[in-house]
């Protein structure tokens, strides 16, 4: 018997904050590398999924040891960077600067800026768009002359889950 495929499907709900089933996002992932000619390989795949699966960005270090885990196999700190670096450029993952460490993009079917919200003690991250805060970095950009290629803000602070079990 074969296995239902996952039929990708864009996200129109602005406010979904990123709810979405980890195969289905990687399955639009993979929808989006065959639109524009580009190919997800296996080892970017899996990166994808490994941090899909992840409940905090992962650092490139911890995302070799999980796929040792994996697969049984070293992978070398020069060929996930440049996994990483495809995977950004596709708009699939992004970089939480302050960590060192990647997310995947909750929405990577649409142009947006990256707002993450970090928790301090668990190092879990929500990522938001918001298009006022968008509009408003444009504005002040323009007003300087600036022409801005990435635009990611980072909050750091404490989660729900945090408050609630009293570590804040």
């Amino acid at each position: 018997m074969a296995l239902p495929t996952i039929q990708p499907q864009p996200c129109t709900d602005s406010s979904c904050r990123g709810r979405h089933a980890p195969a289905e996002r990687v399955a639009l992932a993979e929808a989006l590398c065959g639109a524009r000619g580009v190919r997800l390989t296996p080892l970017r795949r899996q990166i994808l999924e490994l941090l899909w699966e992840s409940a905090r960005p992962a650092g490139a270090y911890e995302l070799i040891e999980a796929l040792k885990l994996r697969d049984s196999r070293p992978v070398g700190p020069p060929t996930v960077y440049r996994a990483l670096e495809f995977l950004m450029s596709q708009g699939l993952v992004s970089k939480i600067e302050s960590r060192n460490a990647y997310v995947p993009c909750a929405h990577p079917e649409r142009r947006h800026d990256c707002l993450f919200f970090i928790c301090s003690n668990c190092g879990a991250s929500i990522e938001l768009e918001d298009q006022r805060l968008e509009r408003l970095i444009c504005e002040d950009a323009a007003l300087i002359g600036f022409r801005a290629t990435r635009r990611v803000i980072e909050v750091e602070g404490t989660c729900t889950h945090c408050i609630a079990a009293g570590a804040a």
